[in-house]
């Protein structure tokens, strides 16, 4: 880690900044914007690089909403990763304790991305304002990542090769906790499976009819009897897309279904996959309709770094406890209140807490917020969920960590994410993930044999796991491919 005059004075410009930067966040929280059309969240974020003398390259692997700022010159390159996206009918109003939508069927930010890119920034703006103040050599890169949220917006990126040149990439992200635990998250992949009938009278003409929509549902049902058949640590999921229209007396000539398949590697889910294509294929066949497979996107398992998780949470130690006041915890409360047992008891097993840095106490749940920081166990663990991130990890060493934005017991993609979104507390677990992410930077910066460690590691690491990317050259990102 940094000296501790260094680590101070990084840490002051970042306060200093800090109010600038919590209300860039509330912007992006209020665009709420879906995956790739963050247009008003992305030009925020680039006029902010420009205003603090970043260079900017706009349109990275053709999306419009895909950047890179850069700051510096020479090695080591630091890559801070940035997201701005929000999630389909989410819409929440901020600061209260009861589900309320501010406009019906709208967006909102449930993952609470508008906190992770605005962060990200904040630690990408102070560690090069410090750098060029030292006169310490090094090349800062904030990297504005669009679509994490089902578009896999990074995979794209590093297809691309937007990371080739990158020594090494650093990023958080909002959780119920504060610290950094490795993981091995789920490779993903998501097809829609779109089937084509006849249409047909239902009553006095249904032989004549070849019903889409129950090609969806019997493929549905065989999924499901798959579940049995496949490895215990895989996932598959769906959502009807197309339901062939609302006309109940017309036997339906189109519909449509998404399905995403997670698996802890991307080999086990490309065979996975390929067993769910036959059970569309057999729905197709039972229902005499024709099935187009059509694939949309995927990420692949993350890669730990180690050196890297070790050197976050040294800083994290540095820095101290996140500053909450009476007046946090009180609204963390109501928010919990919010929950059952079992989903506070699930939230803390979820973040594998099990003993505190600061305070030497196992967590229990009974402070809604955590006020401490979680022992780092130096060694990874697996979790269910997939992130994009996870394919920048393969072409560079990355690392992560948690802020505790939300109260303990909150899970992601809820409404509770949403209403804790703009809170007080919320703005400081922020500046608080941007004073470690900065913090590590600098140590990146300034101790080389940190850089080569970790190189070292991730080098060891893909030697074992060759790294192929998952989407094909001839897909493009999309909004959406749904016939809707």
């Amino acid at each position: 880690m940094p000296d501790q005059t260094a680590l101070k004075s990084l840490t002051q410009s970042i306060d200093r900044l800090a109010p600038d930067f919590t209300s860039l966040s509330d912007r992006i929280w209020d665009f709420a914007e879906l995956k790739f059309d963050e247009f008003k969240s992305a030009e925020l974020l680039v006029q902010t690089l420009k205003q603090h003398g970043f260079a900017v390259e706009q349109g990275i692997a053709g999306m419009e909403t895909a950047f890179i700022g850069q700051y510096g010159s020479g090695n080591p390159v630091i890559a801070f990763l940035g997201e701005y996206d929000a999630l389909a009918g989410m819409s929440q109003i901020a600061d209260i304790d009861e589900p309320l939508e501010s406009k019906p069927g709208a967006s909102g930010h449930g993952c609470g991305h508008n906190l992770l890119g605005a962060g990200s920034l904040l630690a990408a703006v102070s560690l090069a304002k410090h750098l060029e103040a030292n006169c310490l050599q090094g090349t800062v890169r904030y990297y504005g990542c669009p679509g994490e949220e089902g578009g896999s917006g990074k995979t794209f990126m590093v297809r691309a090769g937007a990371f080739d040149d990158v020594d090494a990439a650093l990023t958080w992200h909002p959780a119920p906790f504060n610290g950094v635990r490795s993981t091995n998250n789920l490779a993903v992949l998501e097809y829609y499976y779109r089937f084509k009938g006849v249409a047909a009278h239902a009553s006095n003409a249904a032989h004549l009819g070849r019903s889409a929509l129950d090609a969806v549902e019997l493929m549905n049902v065989g999924v499901n009897f798959l579940r049995e058949h496949m490895p215990q640590d895989c996932r598959v999921h769906y959502a009807i897309t197309d339901a062939g229209g609302r006309a109940a007396n017309v036997v339906q000539a189109k519909a449509e279904v998404l399905y995403l398949v997670r698996a802890p590697e991307m080999s086990q889910a490309l065979a996975l996959a390929e067993r769910v294509d036959q059970v569309a294929r057999g729905a197709a066949m039972m229902t005499g309709t024709e099935v187009e497979i059509i694939f949309d996107t995927a990420a692949t398992n993350l890669l730990p770094n180690l050196t890297l998780e070790n050197a976050i949470h040294e800083n994290l130690v540095a820095i101290g406890p996140v500053p909450f006041d009476e007046a946090d915890i009180e609204f963390a409360r109501k928010i919990q209140a919010t929950f059952t047992q079992e989903a506070i008891n699930s939230s803390i097993k979820l973040y594998q807490i099990k003993q505190d840095v600061f305070s030497n106490e196992k967590i229990d749940g009974s402070t809604p917020l955590h006020t401490g920081l979680r022992a780092f166990e130096g060694q990874s663990h697996f979790r269910a969920g997939s992130t994009d991130v996870g394919d920048v990890s393969r072409v560079t060493p990355t690392a992560q960590c948690w802020a505790p934005a939300w109260a303990i017991g909150t899970n992601p993609h809820t409404w509770q994410v949403v209403a804790q979104g703009r809170s007080a507390a919320a703005h400081k677990a922020m500046v608080h993930a941007a004073k470690a992410l900065a913090s590590t930077g600098l140590d990146l910066a300034t101790s080389p044999d940190l850089l080569a460690k970790a190189k070292e590691e991730w080098q060891n690491a893909v030697q074992n796991e060759p790294y192929v990317c998952p989407i094909p050259n001839h897909i493009m990102p999309a909004v959406h491919l749904s016939t809707q």
